[in-house]
């Protein structure tokens, strides 16, 4: 598989580095956390992160698949929504953590559930880059990011989907 002519490969070092600069980020701006609610599966990294760092200790997901091949975005499922106690007072006080703004799609949708939280994400794309409070690095539209848990020495298929090395 060959690279595409914008790759952005984010070695695990980097993306903790990054996640680490968004991290530095929200502790700046004074607010206290109630709670994150992390956008898997690609939040759950950045989230692991930041809540350490920030001493948040309840943390949540929200459950949305829109890339269904490997490159491709299609439609939008919520696969596991967000508790009912977290959605109180429209998400006042909840951070909002992902790896990636790109489209918008995905953060649009957990923004309609919780309106008034924060959204945080590692890297915005500028289509996706209205719909986010705070993030680290904005790239260019056309450029895909290699996150590091997707690569190997070459890409690696998900185990689940029948490659085992």
């Amino acid at each position: 598989m060959s690279l595409p002519e914008k790759a952005f490969p984010v070695s695990w070092d980097q993306f903790h580095r990054d996640a680490r600069a968004l991290a530095w980020r929200l502790a700046d701006n004074g607010r206290t956390w109630k709670a994150i609610v992390c956008i898997t599966r690609g939040g759950l990294v950045p989230a692991a992160i930041v809540c350490r760092e920030l001493n948040i200790r309840l943390i949540e997901t929200v459950c949305v698949a829109s890339y269904h091949t490997y490159d491709t975005q299609g439609e939008m499922y919520v696969l596991k929504g967000i508790t009912e106690e977290l959605k109180a007072n429209e998400g006042e006080g909840i951070l909002i953590i992902d790896d990636l703004t790109d489209t918008g799609r995905t953060a649009a949708i957990v923004r309609a559930m919780l309106p008034k939280a924060h959204f945080a994400a590692v890297y915005a794309k500028p289509q996706g880059r209205p719909q986010v409070d705070t993030f680290v690095t904005e790239v260019s539209q056309d450029t895909w990011i290699y996150f590091p848990w997707d690569m190997g020495f070459t890409y690696q298929e998900p185990i689940a989907k029948g490659s085992r090395g």
